[in-house]
């Protein structure tokens, strides 16, 4: 199943409309804005560990959106203030030794019956093919699903109420766009010496068309419900 919007597509799993929100590691919050665009009875916080990004993200104001820096492993806010949390290709970046510390928080601050929607990148496909080149993130991503699995085995605090897996397109115009992107972003240091540049180019150039790149992102996503 291929999916363009993965805001529809929560959209069926959960009622978007008059909830709080916090999204841990929002990046430039476009998910968040489209939520509320969407659902402006709805409010979103952004968590963000990147300085650069939460600097940016902060001269950028929106109605229902506030940002704050901080790390999903402590969340700067009391208890049970959300009714739903977002991680978007965010859980593997936490510290593996912090990701069950990190559902921990989660759960603290979602009311009983808030949700987690997890979403996460499989390491599979020629996106990853070419993105392993220079971020190989096979271990941090299985720990990220070793992490979900334990915390529902124990049981005492999430209810996996859903669980799916998709196809996502990613485009680029160009190579540039993609180095930019995903090379040399605001929020990790890969290492991108000459010779990493011009592989990781022969193996992405086989991918572009008149117009540009086009690739197809495996998703595994998980949807919690604390107890």
């Amino acid at each position: 199943m291929l999916v363009d919007d993965e805001l529809e597509f929560l959209a069926g799993l959960l009622p978007l409309d008059g909830i709080e929100v916090i999204e841990l590691g929002c990046g430039a919050a476009q998910f968040a804005r489209q939520l509320l665009r969407r659902y402006p009875g709805s409010r979103v916080t952004g968590l963000e560990i990147d300085a650069r990004q939460h600097a940016k993200n902060l001269t950028d104001p929106q109605p229902g959106l506030q940002f704050h820096s901080g790390v999903a492993e402590a969340i700067p806010f009391a208890d049970a203030g959300f009714d739903l949390a977002l991680m978007l290709k965010s859980l593997h970046h936490v510290p593996e030794a912090a990701m069950p510390r990190a559902l921990l928080e989660v759960a603290r601050v979602l009311r009983p019956g808030g949700h987690l929607y997890v979403s996460e990148p499989v390491f599979a496909g020629a996106f990853n093919e070419v993105v392993r080149l220079f971020n190989d993130e096979q271990r941090v991503r299985a720990a990220a699903q070793a992490t979900i699995d334990a915390a529902l085995a124990d049981g005492a605090t999430w209810q996996q109420v859903a669980e799916h897996r998709f196809d996502m397109p990613v485009r680029f115009a160009d190579f540039a766009e993609f180095e930019q992107r995903l090379m040399r972003p605001t929020f990790a240091e890969h290492d991108i010496d000459d010779a990493k540049l011009v592989e990781v180019r022969r193996a992405f150039e086989p991918h572009l068309g008149p117009d540009g790149a086009r690739f197809e992102r495996p998703m595994h996503v998980r949807l919690l419900r604390r107890r």
